[in-house]
């Protein structure tokens, strides 16, 4: 597969073609992250594309970070890390988005009391990354998972 979808992940998505979506979610698309050296790596894409939380009246916020803890309770579901880690950025990607991390007693000793960024080249290597073959299972549980959290939440 191509990785052009990655030039705009957004249009990617418009179009069907992002193969990391996991749900369109009420503020947003939850998709799995593109490395999946700490297994179950999510992120949540706002959309309507915004720069920054503060771009969102007071509901929609609240709907973003509530979606944002939904990933996160599939994630605690299907993949039992130790705790989650959630971060928002923008410094790189100028748009709302929110990373889910989950953090596992696996994981080197000296690198469990950091951020997931202390882990360098990990981010990188080809091994890692996100592959259908080697995690389209993990983000079918997800994804599962997550339908059935916001059929429960949102009461639609």
């Amino acid at each position: 597969m191509s990785v052009d979808w990655k030039k705009d992940r957004f249009r990617a998505i418009e179009r069907g073609e992002n193969p990391l979506v996991i749900a369109k979610m009420k503020s947003g698309y939850a998709v799995i992250g593109d490395t999946q050296f700490l297994p179950g790596y999510c992120v949540l894409l706002a959309y309507p594309k915004v720069y920054t939380l503060n771009d969102l009246t007071i509901e929609q916020r609240g709907d973003y970070l509530v979606d944002m803890s939904l990933i996160g309770d599939a994630i605690q579901s299907v993949c039992n890390p130790r705790r989650l880690n959630y971060s928002m950025y923008g410094n790189s990607d100028a748009f709302l988005h929110a990373h889910i991390f989950p953090r596992y007693e696996w994981e080197p000793e000296d690198k469990k009391p950091y951020p997931v960024w202390q882990y360098g080249d990990l981010w990188h290597w080809e091994e890692l990354q996100y592959s259908e073959e080697k995690h389209g299972e993990l983000r079918k549980k997800i994804k599962e998972k997550l339908i059935e959290i916001m059929k429960e939440k949102y009461g639609d």
